[in-house]
């Protein structure tokens, strides 16, 4: 999933995207815990207000990153960590820096009834929600060029769309990294490579976050854009002239997932996070933007598609934790600009 550094959020200092949310009572603010997420920031307010009405005396500090950014600061800060806490980090980078021995196993309240699938049997990482690669197709600028809407990645390749798609960063972007992955886990690596250089010849800028080039779809910024589905349903539902695709070879995805970070200095609060973190009030305010929640019961709402209707490629996270080093190296070499 996606963007640069935002603004430390805590209960009485919350200013996000124009929304302020109602503040807790200082004075009963007992414990404090940091927090790295790589959430959009349209995602926050609502897990932010569950947040503060389960626990009014903890004071929280948020800190936005895309995930590129996010995993490499754990890292660079390892023997003086900053952060209690990971919250919503592609499950594939936190396999990574589990493996780097830069977690600590905790199983949270709750953790027995999300499914194995759902989180690392160690207890150093655990999914909140799954996200899902997807375009983003400005109907209007299409209809006005007289182009069909691509379909698949091999149509995203036909030079009648050169410069008109966006695609994130897969060095920066957890989402972008999803599109790279699925691309060669369908085509196989070399044909795959091949099929990212013709896509490439067509991208007129690659993003840090992985929900900006649905936001430029939607707004007519360009017409194409390389994103995940969530950001293309909350446009559709401003009534936005966008269409949302799920790729004809297979959808990639990857899962939100929270873990505590070793040598977190405030170890106490960290844990009552992420005791809540997979809480079925938290799920439920998760269940509101994403395909699918591990919380058994709690479905997907409104016009949230579910997993089950969407064609989702199978997919090795030991194997792309262990690869996406050499992949986004492998990227760079080709196609950094």
């Amino acid at each position: 999933m996606r963007q640069r550094v935002g603004k430390g959020w805590t209960w009485s200092t919350c200013l996000l995207a124009g929304l302020i949310l109602v503040t807790a009572i200082p004075a009963l603010a007992q414990e404090r815990v940091v927090v790295y997420t790589t959430f959009e920031q349209d995602e926050i307010p609502g897990y932010l207000a569950d947040a503060k009405r389960e626990m009014p005396d903890l004071e929280v500090k948020f800190l936005r990153f895309s995930t590129g950014e996010l995993a490499a600061r754990v890292v660079a800060e390892k023997d003086n960590p900053q952060a209690d806490v990971i919250w919503g980090l592609a499950a594939s980078r936190m396999i990574e820096l589990a493996r780097m021995g830069l977690l600590d196993p905790y199983k949270p309240a709750h953790w027995d009834k999300i499914p194995a699938q759902f989180k690392g049997a160690d207890g150093t990482w655990v999914a909140v929600d799954l996200f899902v690669g997807a375009f983003g197709i400005n109907t209007a600028q299409m209809q006005q060029r007289n182009l069909p809407v691509p379909r698949s990645y091999k149509d995203l390749a036909d030079p009648r769309y050169k410069g008109l798609v966006v695609m994130p960063n897969p060095t920066t972007s957890g989402t972008g990294m999803i599109h790279v992955v699925t691309v060669l886990l369908t085509q196989g690596e070399e044909k795959g490579w091949e099929l990212l250089k013709a896509i490439d010849r067509n991208v007129s800028e690659y993003t840090k976050s992985g929900g900006a080039p649905g936001r430029m779809a939607a707004q007519g910024e360009v017409p194409i854009g390389m994103t995940l589905d969530l950001p293309i349903l909350q446009y559709k539902r401003q009534k936005y002239p966008v269409e949302l695709v799920w790729p004809g070879e297979g959808t990639g995805y990857d899962l939100d997932s929270n873990g505590l970070i070793r040598g977190a200095k405030n170890g106490k609060a960290a844990r009552r996070f992420l005791d809540w973190a997979i809480s079925p009030s938290s799920m439920a305010e998760v269940a509101k933007l994403k395909v699918t929640v591990p919380y058994p019961g709690i479905k997907p709402v409104g016009d949230i598609p579910s997993a089950e209707s969407i064609p989702l490629i199978k997919l090795d996270f030991a194997w792309w934790a262990s690869n996406v080093q050499r992949l986004m190296t492998e990227w760079q070499a080709r196609f950094k600009r």
